[in-house]
C-alpha cells in the first residue's frame, strides 16, 4: 500500500538533508497520514479513510466529507472515494426528484 492520501492524492516527496558543512544526503518527506472515520451526511453512514492532516483540515473547512468530495477533482481521489462520490451524487439526485414530485 502506497503512502498516499485518499482525498488529495498527496505522495511522498524526495529532497536533501543539508548539514552545516553543506553535505547533501537524500531523504523523503512523507505525508502526515492518519486513518480516520468520517461521517457522510447524505448517505448517513461512516467511512474509514487514510487521510493526511492537511486534507482533514480541508474537509472541515469545506463543510464535511460530502461537500469536499463533490468539489474535488476525480484525478486526485482514490477508487473508494470515487465510488463514494458517485453514491452521494445519486442520493442527491434521488432526493431532488422526490422533492420535485411532492
Amino acid at each position: 500500500m502506497t503512502r498516499r492520501c485518499e482525498l488529495t492524492g498527496t505522495l511522498p516527496l524526495s529532497g536533501q538533508l543539508r548539514s552545516h558543512a553543506e553535505n547533501k544526503t537524500k531523504r523523503k518527506f512523507r505525508p502526515n497520514l492518519h486513518i480516520v472515520t468520517l461521517l457522510s451526511d447524505v448517505l448517513g453512514r461512516k467511512v474509514r479513510l487514510r487521510v493526511s492532516a492537511r486534507a482533514l483540515k480541508s474537509v472541515e473547512h469545506r463543510g464535511g466529507l460530502d461537500a469536499f468530495l463533490l468539489k474535488a477533482d476525480n484525478d486526485e481521489l482514490s477508487l473508494t472515494c470515487l465510488k463514494l462520490k458517485r453514491e452521494i451524487q445519486k442520493a442527491q439526485a434521488a432526493k431532488a426528484e422526490t422533492s420535485k414530485a411532492a
